[in-house]
């Protein structure tokens, strides 16, 4: 069940994406094709899944979601769209294809991801749903985007570029850098079905479990995957001398991390009930995935 839903609810992603992101035959069309380049047609949609699995586990229906799935996505888009410029990690090649510094040109490429990252706010100001819950959306993916949270990750990542972080500080980089906008997809779309707050700490700790158990497997993947299965450079890190899991606890103590990572989303999703499948499904697809 879980592959049929989760490809449906990409296809809705991709469909909001689609009527939300502008014209490319239209003025400018150089930023409007880079926008588009880098948001369509490629990524496992993780975040909007997200909000749709934990919106509909506490009885949301699925068009609220639409416009928070898109917006969160629209912010990662952005962000990797920032991330692959030369100032920053310096890559060529992302979800396959030339990243957008590279297909167009940097000045497009920062201007596209600046674009996206306000396309997402316009998106939620303009949902379909009452004034509280549009702000509250905004708050939550305005707070995990700047710099209490992926931002400020990223900064953290780019200072200890060529030292190793202890294990506590390497932790706290990515909660900031991956897992705050994980946990702002999941609040989103939890705040959606009008959660209590008990109910979105418990999804907190599921969400922390599953940021911190998607990066360890990115760290692993970046020395045991090809570049073609990734889609992306890979070995970038053992390049770059970043602090990785493998680097601080080996190959197989990162896996046991994973393993560790897993029972912790097992345990914040006991008592939701059989509508929390989907987000144990979720976790299970981050600790496991080949790219």
């Amino acid at each position: 069940m879980a592959p049929e839903v989760f490809r449906r609810w990409a296809a809705r992603t991709e469909a909001t994406l689609e009527r939300l992101l502008p014209d490319d035959a239209a003025e400018p069309r150089r930023l409007h094709a880079a926008m588009r380049h880098a948001t369509l047609g490629g990524g496992k949609r993780m975040r909007p899944l997200l909000v749709y699995a934990a919106g509909t586990a506490l009885g949301a229906d699925e068009t609220l979601l639409d416009a928070p799935a898109a917006a969160v996505e629209l912010v990662h888009a952005y962000s990797l769209v920032h991330d692959d410029l030369p100032a920053m990690d310096d890559d060529d090649m992302r979800r396959g294809r030339p990243t957008v510094h590279v297909a167009f040109d940097e000045a497009t490429a920062i201007l596209a991801g600046d674009a996206l990252q306000t396309l997402a706010f316009e998106a939620l100001a303009e949902a379909q749903a009452p004034a509280a819950l549009r702000a509250a959306w905004m708050q939550a993916l305005a707070r995990a985007s700047g710099a209490r949270g992926m931002c400020g990750g990223q900064a953290l990542d780019i200072d200890a570029t060529g030292s190793q972080l202890p294990l506590e500080a390497l932790q706290r980089m990515h909660s900031l850098k991956t897992g705050a906008l994980i946990r702002a997809a999941v609040r989103m779309g939890a705040l959606g079905a009008g959660a209590d707050e008990p109910t979105l700490q418990q999804l907190d700790r599921y969400a922390d479990a599953l940021g911190l158990a998607f990066q360890v497997r990115d760290d692993l993947l970046d020395i045991e995957a090809s570049s073609e299965t990734l889609g992306k450079t890979a070995g970038k890190d053992v390049a770059q001398a970043k602090s990785t899991y493998p680097a601080l606890l080996g190959v197989d103590g990162a896996r046991a991390k994973l393993e560790q990572l897993a029972l912790q989303m097992q345990a914040a999703l006991a008592g939701l009930g059989g509508g929390s499948d989907l987000l144990q499904a979720l976790g299970e697809l981050a600790v496991r995935r080949n790219h």
